[in-house]
């Protein structure tokens, strides 16, 4: 299977039973992303966080009342409601899934995997809108991130892997530290239009009007169209996804930004200062 990868995250990343992961392969045919910006985060702004025990799998456990089956495919990326991600199913397995897929209910799980952490326990549900099967029996694919999931146990992993699910939503604020979500967005959004013109400044790209990065988006999707953006941070963004607080979402994502600010003012210093020639 393939796809574009281009996002991720930091947190306490619970792991599931091993699997073989699917191949990727870049997918040039189809867009990258319906993300305004992506914002590049340094590695050196994360630290690297501990992993729980794996999940057994096991199909004999009493299911959950809410809990459903979902098919779920490991990928070295985080999905975020509301995003966009393209992909291009090769491999036989997958290619059996998606001939399910196509006459059932066209949705699937998608959950974050690298080698040093694992499969990750919360995931997002990719929904297939747009698909292309060529003759050869491969599907390229444009995908939707829906609704956020938990997996809590696999149910069987041949020919492909399917879980047991329940579904995430955020709770109400605990409104703790007094965070206002709706003014947090604001303060989010200000971060990052401060953090795109430091950016292309320094990729020689001139200055650009950045107009309205919200697009009148409630602050949980908002919240959520920020961490997709977060390019080359993983588990930054997987810590992300997992909250279930959009306040909390919000405040941790503009500590994100304004370090990351401060780090390329600071590069941004360095080359006013010592110009190249």
């Amino acid at each position: 299977m393939q796809c574009n990868p281009c996002l991720s995250s930091s947190n306490t990343n619970t792991k599931m039973a091993s699997f073989p992961m699917p191949h990727l392969l870049p997918c040039t045919s189809l867009p990258h992303t319906t993300t305004a910006a992506n914002i590049f985060l340094p590695s050196s702004l994360f630290r690297r966080r501990r992993t729980l025990h794996p999940l057994r799998c096991s199909a004999s456990e009493k299911p959950q009342d809410d809990a459903v089956e979902l098919p779920l495919f490991p990928l070295p990326l985080v999905l975020f409601p509301g995003a966009i991600l393209p992909l291009q199913i090769f491999e036989f397995r997958y290619r059996i899934m998606m001939h399910t897929l196509l006459h059932t209910d066209l949705r699937f799980g998608v959950v974050y995997h690298d080698a040093v952490s694992g499969t990750s326990e919360v995931g997002c549900v990719g929904e297939v809108v747009k698909h292309e099967r060529l003759v050869d029996d491969r599907f390229f694919l444009v995908c939707k991130g829906q609704e956020r999931f938990r997996v809590n146990d696999v149910v069987r992993s041949k020919p492909y892997l399917v879980g047991r699910v329940t579904w995430l939503e955020d709770r109400p604020s605990e409104n703790d530290g007094g965070d206002d979500a709706e003014a947090l967005a604001r303060e989010v959004e200000g971060y990052m239009k401060d953090v795109i013109r430091i950016s292309n400044r320094l990729g020689g790209k001139g200055e650009k009007e950045m107009g309205d990065l919200r697009r009148n988006l409630f602050p949980t999707p908002f919240s959520f169209f920020v961490g997709s953006t977060f390019e080359g941070a993983p588990r930054e963004q997987q810590a992300l996804l997992e909250l279930e607080d959009t306040a909390k979402r919000l405040k941790r994502e503009k500590e994100t930004l304004k370090n990351t600010l401060n780090y390329l003012t600071a590069a941004s210093a360095v080359k006013d200062a010592f110009p190249s020639s």
